[in-house]
């Protein structure tokens, strides 16, 4: 099994990654391979709403010139994902939002690349505009139907320069318990295969309410 962790902080070794991994060496001593992706600091363009990724559906943004296609195809053979951001103005980072915009929505109009994937969003802030920013990553999760994975308390951590999260007593322990949890559930899944069937997909029901 393997755990692909989506970095969204523009600093490689800042407050996110550390949390990341805190989550990632959980999981590693429960003998899941976890692998990083650095997203933050890339030049991404945000979602052009063509509609094309749904017509073409060979599980590709048509967008050019970044690496959106090849995480796509990393997150597809993931058994699960960790999604870490900084806390800009109680939101995600911005280059993340167009990643994750680009990239659920391809999942979304490919038959849903990313269903039934356990899941788990973090986030690090300074001081507030955690839980904004840590539901803001729920809502992809939830919308994928992907397995949740949660921990003792909501998965916030505090820290203003680099290393500082490691400070935070109670945030390490929330990130610690979040890789265990998500090691169990992930198991759970994996030794469920055989003998539960997964629910089909159902085609989406679309209501516009003005008519």
């Amino acid at each position: 099994m393997k755990i692909l962790a989506i970095n969204g902080s523009p600093h490689k070794e800042g407050n996110t990654f550390h949390a990341i991994k805190l989550v990632t060496d959980e999981l590693e001593n429960e003998g899941i391979e976890t692998e990083i992706v650095q997203v933050g600091n890339k030049i991404i363009r945000g979602c052009a709403a063509c509609y094309r990724c749904t017509k073409n559906r060979d599980e590709k943004c048509v967008l050019p010139d970044d690496n959106v296609n090849e995480w796509i195809q990393k997150m597809k053979n993931a058994d699960g994902i960790i999604i870490g951001s900084p806390v800009h103005y109680a939101a995600i980072s911005a280059t993340l939002k167009s990643f994750l915009d680009r990239a659920f929505y391809v999942s979304g109009g490919n038959s849903g690349m990313f269903r039934h994937k356990v899941g788990a969003g973090l986030v690090a802030v300074r001081r507030s505009g955690g839980m904004p920013a840590f539901n803001e990553l729920n809502n992809y999760l939830n919308y994928s139907e992907m397995v949740i994975a949660t921990s003792n308390y909501w998965n916030v951590i505090h820290g203003a320069t680099p290393g500082q999260v490691l400070q935070d007593a109670e945030g390490v322990q929330i990130m610690k318990t979040l890789g265990r949890n998500m090691a169990w559930i992930m198991k759970v899944i994996e030794n469920s295969k055989e003998g539960i069937k997964t629910p089909e997909r159902e085609r989406k029901v679309h209501t516009n309410f003005v008519r």
